[in-house]
Formats: structure tokens, sequence, C-alpha cells
């Protein structure tokens, strides 16, 4: 078996500035992507889009996956 990554983008608008609990209906998913520069793009989108909101938060995570041979 072989190992890859896959990237996500999370995050969303939080209750507040202590960032401990998204406001409902806020929260955001986006990927798989397959690599970091793909998942960056994504980042750098979002984040642009709440710029004007001081509680947003968006990360970038990866998860391994384990693909057969």
């Amino acid at each position: 078996m072989t190992m890859q990554k896959r990237y996500w983008v999370i995050g969303g608008d939080y209750a507040d500035m202590g960032f401990r609990q998204i406001r409902p209906g806020t929260h955001t998913i986006e990927g798989p992507f397959d690599n970091a520069q793909q998942a960056k793009a994504a980042w750098q989108n979002l984040s642009r889009q709440f710029s004007s909101s001081a509680t947003a938060r968006f990360a970038i995570t990866a998860e391994r996956v384990r693909l057969p041979a």
C-alpha cells in the first residue's frame, strides 16, 4: 500500500474572538484537494470572502490516505 495526503480547508464564522464555537450555519469544508497548493488557493479565496469579519477563521488540514498498491 502507498500513502497519499489529501488536503481540506475548514472553518467558518465564530461566535466570538475566543474561536471556540462556530456560529450555526456558517461552517465551511472544502476539499479534498490533491496538493497543498490547491488547498492554499481555496484558503486564500475564503479568507478574502470573509476579510471584513474579525471572527472568521479558516485552516488547512491534511489527512493520510492508504491507497491499494
